[in-house]
């Protein structure tokens, strides 16, 4: 991996002096990578994103860009690129005259403008769209100038603050695309801020999950998803079940009404009480659960049709509140039947009760 471009060094921000709304906060981005700052409502990450752009200032701490201290720096020399969920263009200006804002108090030569501007234009698939006006685009392509605008001038790093946040779904998801191929085309470095998980995970070459002011899990996709660190992660990001259990040994845990789970091997002691967390698509069901390691019979309580999978709630355990993802089949048990339900081991997260 290069060395980093980005690096917090024990940076915190409060605004009252005594509540901290991001706390000791130590994190590389490394260069041309795409880092999503993910966590719900009050987390600290859109306060990560504007210490870093320059529109708050950390209460302690440095923050440095390819080596230098910008903590320091006004916002308009510290050469980021930002996007906005209100795409911020200048309404009184055209398309090409907003993309040509950033070159022009650069003082770039004219010639150059223009053909950067017509670049920049064909990049987001906009190409003589340069003299209209934004209220004359539609709100996905509004934030197709946005992005370009933030690109045109060709910076180290560019920030995107819930910049789809506005959008319809499908939208959303054709725009997600675009970012994609824009990230791999040009290599430059992106740092994004969501509260939607299916979006991070889509995106990022890593995830920083926040909570409370602080990081709860730095990782792939894949890692976070798979592996979360805590409850707090497996239950953010993605569906979960979760069930109270206590341990047996360092593979066998006992639910609630008496049954045993096994799972892959673990290090917390014998009598400790314990939270698992289970995917549900990672949850079979009839046929396919024969010869698992754990298998319970269950009753149909409700059924979801979503398209490209039914949601299934069970009761097992004790419970009716347990969660089945199954993808597209022909054949979905409906409310009111048993089905026999299979849970490899290596779908059981454990995590100390707290």
């Amino acid at each position: 991996m290069t060395d980093p471009l980005v690096r917090f060094r024990d940076v915190t921000k409060t605004y009252d002096g005594h509540t901290q709304v991001v706390a000791a906060l130590n994190l590389d981005v490394h260069r041309g990578e795409f880092l999503t700052l993910l966590g719900p409502s009050g987390s600290g990450k859109t306060t990560t994103l504007m210490m870093l752009a320059g529109f708050e200032d950390p209460s302690s701490g440095r923050i440095e860009l390819d080596g230098a201290r910008i903590d320091t720096v006004p916002p308009h020399r510290r050469g980021i690129g930002v996007v906005f969920q209100n795409y911020a263009l200048f309404p009184h200006m055209t398309v090409a005259e907003n993309l040509a804002f950033p070159l022009s108090i650069r003082r770039m030569p004219r010639a150059e403008i223009a053909t950067r501007t017509q670049r920049a234009l064909e990049m987001v698939r906009l190409p003589g769209f340069g003299d209209r006006r934004p209220q004359q685009l539609s709100g996905g392509q509004q934030q197709r100038v946005a992005l370009a605008r933030a690109l045109i001038f060709e910076p180290k790093l560019v920030l995107l603050d819930e910049p789809l946040g506005a959008l319809d779904k499908q939208l959303r998801e054709e725009l997600q695309a675009e970012i994609r191929r824009i990230h791999a085309q040009l290599g430059v470095t992106m740092v994004y801020v969501t509260h939607d998980q299916a979006e991070a995970l889509t995106l990022s070459d890593r995830i920083a999950v926040f909570n409370e002011g602080r990081i709860q899990q730095l990782g792939t996709a894949e890692a976070v998803y798979e592996h979360p660190a805590n409850p707090f992660v497996a239950g953010f990001i993605g569906e979960n079940n979760r069930l109270p259990a206590r341990v047996l040994d360092a593979t066998r845990l006992r639910l609630g009404d008496g049954s045993t789970l096994t799972t892959t091997p673990h290090d917390l002691p014998a009598g400790a009480a314990v939270l698992l967390s289970i995917r549900p698509e990672r949850v079979v069901l009839g046929a396919a659960a024969q010869g698992m390691a754990n298998t319970a019979t269950a009753r149909v309580e409700e059924v979801v049709y979503f398209g490209d999978h039914s949601r299934l709630r069970l009761a097992q355990a004790g419970r009716t509140d347990f969660i089945v993802k199954l993808p597209r089949q022909d054949v979905v048990p409906q409310p009111g039947a048993m089905v026999q339900l299979g849970i490899p081991a290596a779908a059981i997260t454990v995590f100390p009760a707290v």
